[in-house]
């Protein structure tokens, strides 16, 4: 596994590679917090009390959309790129969609996670757009399974503004 980070310049390079992000704890405020955002009141995810008594993991979960959307940190961690550059010149990202993602196991409240970054590959396309397909493994401290696998998408814009 690769600890330096990949940017616009040498990605090419580092294709194939992984890198990892940074481990980041998933504590009931952020649970909470994202599910009053989605206004989603599952008590698998939102009451502490109602998920030791019932829940088969003895306590609170991550909403798997929480999960998925910490993917965003974790790759901007470990493929840089300039947040206040002049988009007509440098250009700017796209979220471009998931083409497959795959929840492998629930993430209790309290477990430290992490993502396993591999660019698969670069794709020129049309007028200035550029495509990265991104595989992204999220894995949980001390769990041999993964909380999910995903093939994602960002597109290169060039001249969008």
């Amino acid at each position: 596994m690769s600890t330096e980070h990949m940017t616009l310049e040498n990605c090419a390079e580092h294709v194939g590679e992984i890198f990892p992000s940074s481990w980041m704890e998933i504590t009931q405020d952020r649970i909470t917090a994202f599910g009053e955002t989605i206004e989603d009141p599952d008590p698998h995810h939102m009451d502490p009390d109602w998920a030791a008594a019932h829940s088969p993991w003895g306590r609170t979960i991550s909403f798997g959309w929480m999960t998925a959307s910490l993917t965003t940190p974790m790759l901007y961690e470990v493929f840089r790129y300039k947040l206040d550059g002049d988009p007509k010149t440098d250009g700017y990202p796209a979220n471009y969609g998931i083409n497959r993602l795959r929840y492998i196991e629930p993430v209790p409240e309290g477990s430290r996670i992490r993502g396993l970054i591999s660019l698969k590959r670069i794709e020129e396309r049309a007028s200035a757009r550029t495509l990265y397909v991104f595989d992204i493994t999220v894995e949980i401290e001390g769990n041999e399974r993964p909380a999910l696998v995903a093939e994602v998408l960002l597109m290169w814009l060039k001249d969008a503004a």
